[in-house]
């Protein structure tokens, strides 16, 4: 019987693993057949299509890397990037480059859609790339190196990074047996070619008004890779299997576009500026802080410039002292005028890097509205009273030791302490004293008997008759 009962959960454990093995078995069993469906349908090769738009940033590193290597190891015929960028950072463009140098399926790098361009680091991508293709209307180059300011890198350091990025360039160039001459001063003359003549001189192998035609014009053609092997490609029929960013990501890399960094930047100014102005809520004062350091983060991938940044601070400034002093408005059309340049100036335009018109003019209204009627009418709410503080008028209270005078003084009244004149003279302190009106948040009082009678009558009150015959009022009693 001890056996007996012991069995049952040996027996019961048997069955449970055997049928959770059976379980595994018809779960990849369905997941295999699934994929021999998958490939059956498709038939044709697979061309991973991947897509650059916006910033060179680690975002876009990392996603294009590891899309490339997990094609690669997918055994995908090919890697087709979509190329759409002003540039942004040189060590996220190494990482790129060095992965299309190193992969073992080519890559075709396609700048497109018309309108398009491959500009600073997206030259490098480009051309790192075993097909470079690019369509119509669109335009390649303007790779000089630049800091972080916007500027050209001055001195013994800016001669060593330009001769450094030409010489990858060439480099790259002479890889895949094209124009290096060319692409050459793409870096050392910030020169920048369309499409058509980046055909002409060899730079690019390709123009396609489209990612269907590119496929079709490369269909048999033998491509040299980054180790110096052929291969042939084979994309009649080819399948396009999208790979984009994850969401998050996305988001963190839409947070970099030149037009959200400045947005984000002047918003944040005014934002503080606001907390200072008016403190006492948290919001203003949090929220422009985040937006400042989003921004700053932002600068830090684009080619800001110094001056910009200034006519910015500037902008702010100007508004500011308009609140202070109103007049005639020149300050406000300064603030407005200084905000336009700025973000005209913000980035070194030659690399494609600017603020749209249509951004500028949307900041430049909100300024506006913001400083012109809502921090305004913020500043006027903070001088005036509360309808519960304007119902002290008429209260009594008491002055404090100090006491009260036509200088000033403390006063206690509603069990809260106010700053006080008394334009009839010194009160001591303790006496009782009744509030006549309010400036501000300023008590004007006056002294009190606490039986609301007027302060000449309340001075006869007292027992000696030497304080009578000084009564200012000459009255007797």
């Amino acid at each position: 019987m001890l056996l007996t009962e012991g069995e049952t959960p040996v027996v019961t454990r048997m069955a449970t693993a055997i049928a959770r093995l059976l379980l595994g078995v018809t779960v990849l069993s369905v997941a295999a057949l699934g994929q021999v469906a998958a490939h059956a349908q498709t038939s044709g090769p697979v061309i991973v299509s991947l897509t650059l738009d916006g910033v060179v940033d680690p975002f876009t590193a990392d996603y294009i890397t590891s899309n490339v290597a997990r094609a690669q190891a997918d055994g995908a015929e090919a890697v087709l990037l979509r190329i759409d960028t002003p540039g942004g950072l040189g060590s996220s463009m190494n990482q790129i480059t060095q992965s299309f140098l190193t992969s073992g399926i080519p890559v075709i790098a396609y700048v497109a859609p018309s309108g398009a361009r491959a500009a600073s680091a997206g030259a490098f991508i480009l051309l790192s790339a075993p097909v470079a293709a690019m369509a119509p209307a669109t335009n390649v180059g303007a790779s000089t190196p630049i800091g972080l300011s916007g500027g050209d890198i001055s001195g013994t350091l800016g001669e060593k990074v330009r001769n450094d990025a030409a010489a990858s360039m060439r480099t790259i160039e002479q890889t895949y047996g094209r124009n290096a001459d060319v692409a050459e001063t793409f870096v050392t003359d910030a020169a920048s070619i369309t499409a058509d003549e980046a055909l002409q001189s060899h730079v690019i192998d390709l123009i396609a008004p489209s990612a269907q035609d590119l496929l079709a014009q490369l269909d048999g053609t033998s491509v040299r890779l980054g180790d110096g092997t052929h291969v042939t490609l084979h994309t009649t029929g080819a399948v396009l299997q999208d790979q984009t960013m994850g969401g998050f990501v996305n988001f963190l890399h839409t947070l970099l576009d030149p037009n959200l960094a400045f947005i984000f930047f002047w918003i944040g100014l005014g934002l503080i500026v606001l907390e200072l102005i008016i403190p006492g809520h948290i919001f203003s004062g949090t929220i422009g802080t985040i937006l400042l350091i989003l921004s700053i983060a932002s600068f830090g991938l684009l080619p800001v410039r110094f001056i910009g940044v200034v006519l910015l601070i500037a902008s702010v400034v100007c508004f500011v002292i308009e609140l202070k002093a109103p007049g005639l408005g020149i300050w406000g059309a300064l603030g407005l005028l200084f905000l336009l340049l700025g973000g005209w100036f913000l980035y070194d335009r030659s690399g494609g890097v600017s603020v749209s018109p249509w951004a500028l003019i949307g900041v430049a209204a909100f300024a506006g509205v913001f400083f012109g009627i809502v921090v305004a009418a913020a500043l006027k709410m903070r001088h005036q009273p509360s309808i519960w503080n304007r119902s002290v008028v008429g209260q009594e209270g008491v002055a404090l030791a100090a006491g009260v005078g036509p200088k000033g003084g403390v006063v206690r009244v509603a069990s809260e302490e106010w700053r006080a004149v008394a334009p009839s003279g010194p009160i001591e302190g303790g006496a009782p004293v009744r509030v006549i009106s309010l400036d501000g948040l300023v008590l004007t009082v006056e002294p009190s008997d606490g039986q609301h009678t007027n302060p000449p009558d309340a001075s006869t009150t007292t027992s000696s008759s030497t304080a009578s015959s000084t009564n200012p009022e000459g009255g007797t009693n």
